[in-house]
């Protein structure tokens, strides 16, 4: 075997690791496949002489690619940061792909990226090489051209926004499960307080809908004003089909066998701290969701045993059949269906009926929920 093909052999027994590195970089696959790549043209054509680690130096190799990548990607943004969507590892819920578990160890969670996201390029370096693949601060500090000294910073000023925005889910798949289960029992039958008891005070939602649903493109946060949205449109609940999202407990939301949106959610402490949406149906169509939404086998979450009870006099029923069946933003039905109904509330319907609030005495300070919400990019 000459020089070129253990080259290549041992390239291909790092890929899976390699593209690990680069989707925590740029939490894009299709970007990381095309890193991956770029890497190899340079290593192939570099050659290995003088090179000690060859492990060590292929990851130098991949970084620096995804580090342009980032600088190039900071060049063109013109406006201020908007909530961008990592692409999601998505899974049935029986089990991890084997080809995932690689790009999923040390629990990375669709949050955690998203936090990565609002990192620097140098910051995000810093912070993935050393953090998640234990490269010493003496070989990143000149591929961002800083000192060790500056770079330990840089990734200690990362780790500091990562443990308060992304802190880390509940190790318990199962008791995930539970917490989102009672999450969409809650929202189907539009028990309010139900809703906010298994959201975290702070929890925040956020949701990309790329440029066809750009109104989606939302943050939420505070457990009443997203349990509001969560309740007004809760007939999302039929159209969820449980699913791992990067090794966590989610959901895809399908009608008709076709995917229309990704819940992922961190669970910690048993409470809800997170909901990260993607709704963006180009990106949507690049994922292998099809087989997943079509499946008879994966069917919507159970009913928790609290969600069977008889509803309360006056609690709105989000879950219960309407006129028009298909489903809208949040899984809500479409206007036409609603008016056949007699159910159109004054305002239409991107704002959290008022007049039940009010019946109830939940009205919020300053009028109804978050207008033309949308999150969940459900729609007929």
């Amino acid at each position: 075997m000459d020089e070129g093909e253990l080259l290549a052999e041992r390239f291909e027994e790092s890929r899976g690791r390699l593209r690990a590195v680069a989707y925590r970089m740029l939490g894009s696959l299709s970007e990381a496949d095309d890193a991956v790549q770029d890497a190899w043209l340079r290593v192939s054509r570099a050659g290995t002489d003088g090179v000690e680690n060859l492990d060590g130096w292929l990851t130098t190799v991949v970084a620096r690619v995804c580090l342009n990548v980032l600088r190039s990607r900071e060049q063109r943004r013109e406006g201020p940061l908007e909530t961008r969507m990592p692409d999601p590892v998505v899974d049935r819920e029986e089990g991890t792909d084997p080809e995932h578990e690689a790009l999923l160890a040390d629990s990375v969670g669709l949050a955690l990226l998203v936090v990565l996201e609002t990192l620097a390029p140098a910051e995000r370096l810093a912070f993935v090489l050393h953090d998640m693949f234990a490269v010493p601060f003496e070989d990143i500090a000149p591929m961002i051209e800083r000192t060790p000294v500056a770079a330990r910073q840089l990734a200690s000023r990362a780790r500091r926004r990562v443990r308060g925005q992304a802190p880390a889910p509940d190790p318990d798949l199962g008791r995930q499960r539970d917490v989102v289960n009672a999450f969409f029992a809650a929202a189907r039958d539009g028990d309010f307080e139900a809703l906010v008891s298994v959201l975290d005070p702070g929890v925040v939602l956020r949701s990309d809908g790329g440029i066809a649903r750009a109104r989606h493109t939302v943050v939420i946060t505070g457990a009443r004003t997203v349990a509001e949205q969560a309740v007004t449109f809760g007939r999302l609940s039929p159209h969820a089909r449980p699913a791992l999202i990067n090794g966590a407990a989610g959901v895809v939301v399908a009608s008709r066998g076709r995917p229309l949106s990704i819940m992922a959610f961190t669970v910690t402490g048993g409470k809800v701290v997170a909901i990260d949406v993607l709704s963006d149906p180009e990106r949507l169509a690049r994922l292998d969701l099809a087989s997943l939404a079509d499946d008879p086998r994966n069917p919507p979450p159970a009913r928790t045993p609290e969600a069977t009870r008889e509803p309360r006099a006056g609690r709105p029923q989000a879950g219960r059949p309407q006129a028009d069946d298909r489903p809208g933003v949040w899984g809500r039905p479409h206007a036409a269906g609603r008016e056949a109904a007699g159910r159109r509330p004054a305002g239409g319907w991107d704002r959290p009926r008022a007049a039940g609030r009010e019946a109830a005495g939940r009205r919020p300070a300053g009028g109804g929920g978050v207008r033309g919400c949308g999150v969940s990019g459900v729609s007929g």
